[in-house]
């Protein structure tokens, strides 16, 4: 029975037969796994080795390190190959060899033959997730000029905001037309789909644009009835204006019925003669005047009395 023992050095093991030491000496390798020690004495060096590999009908040399992994092979064969590292496998002895075992560990030396071939599982698990990634980056590509979009909107609202809160009055189609381009913006953000980072990004776009939105409405209700009290004031004007240019009207008419009323009163009492008609003619000359100065008091009276004997 064989007895190996562990430490700090390499050990030796002996044969537990005749008592002789059988020469097989062991070492720990750095993945954790004891090996038998190599004879030579440059076996603590890594080794270059060349190694042939077929692909298809070609068959390729690689200079490669013996203590390299399977995948650091596959990246030197990509360019020589035409494949990607990750859409190919390596047999080694008819077995598939994974890309992080070691080799030297398999027993790849000098000389050694593998052959390559075109993983289509393998191909098809990394083209899947090359769409994804290119989908969710244009997702983010998306939601990042939404954004850029939505802050220049934003500096209109508040604009607009200034404008009203300060008493100012905005035009109700430049409110319309910016709710309707925030509209867009959140149209374009649901026809958005993705998972994770991009589906929180997107959300808190889309409770940016609503909250706009909804000053907007609130903005909108505000300017309305501003424009409901400008109108009422605006018709109440107008009014008043009317009311003082009749009543001019009506004293410059009536100043010219007296005017012309002058002339008549001093023809008719030089041709009248004194008796009944004269009396009746003065008490309806005196009624006359004294309604008219009741009725306008800014016009003073302008008859000329004539008192005959």
């Amino acid at each position: 029975m064989m007895k190996m023992k562990t430490g700090s050095s390499p050990t030796s093991v002996s044969g537990g037969g005749g008592g002789g030491s059988s020469g097989n000496e062991w070492e720990y390798r750095p993945g954790g796994m004891v090996v038998q020690r190599r004879t030579d004495q440059n076996s603590e060096l890594p080794r270059v080795i060349r190694v042939r590999v077929k692909y298809a009908s070609v068959y390729h040399e690689i200079n490669i390190n013996s203590q390299s992994t399977f995948g650091e092979l596959k990246k030197m064969l990509s360019d020589q190959v035409g494949l990607h590292h990750e859409d190919m496998k390596v047999l080694y002895k008819d077995k598939e060899r994974d890309s992080k075992m070691f080799l030297d560990l398999c027993g790849v030396k000098d000389r050694s033959k593998l052959v390559v071939k075109e993983d289509p599982i393998s191909q098809e698990k990394r083209l899947l997730e090359k769409r994804k990634n290119a989908a969710i980056e244009k997702a983010s590509k998306s939601i990042s000029d939404i954004s850029l979009e939505v802050d220049r909107l934003a500096g209109q609202v508040s604009a607009f905001e200034t404008v009203i809160n300060k008493g100012g009055k905005v035009e109700e189609k430049s409110l319309v037309n910016l709710i309707e381009m925030l509209m867009n913006q959140l149209l374009r953000l649901d026809a958005i789909m993705g998972d994770g980072d991009v589906k929180l990004k997107r959300k808190m776009q889309v409770q940016r644009v609503q909250k706009y939105v909804e000053a907007l409405d609130v903005l909108k209700v505000k300017n309305s009835a501003k424009k409901v009290e400008i109108n009422k004031s605006v018709r109440h004007k107008p009014q008043k204006q009317t009311q003082t240019q009749f009543k001019q009207r009506d004293l410059l008419s009536f100043v010219d019925e007296e005017e012309e009323e002058e002339p008549r009163n001093s023809n008719s009492s030089s041709s009248s003669t004194p008796g009944i008609g004269t009396n009746k003619w003065e008490m309806f000359d005196s009624a006359s005047a004294a309604k008219a100065a009741e009725t306008v008091k800014p016009v003073p009276p302008r008859y000329k009395w004539e008192f005959f004997d």
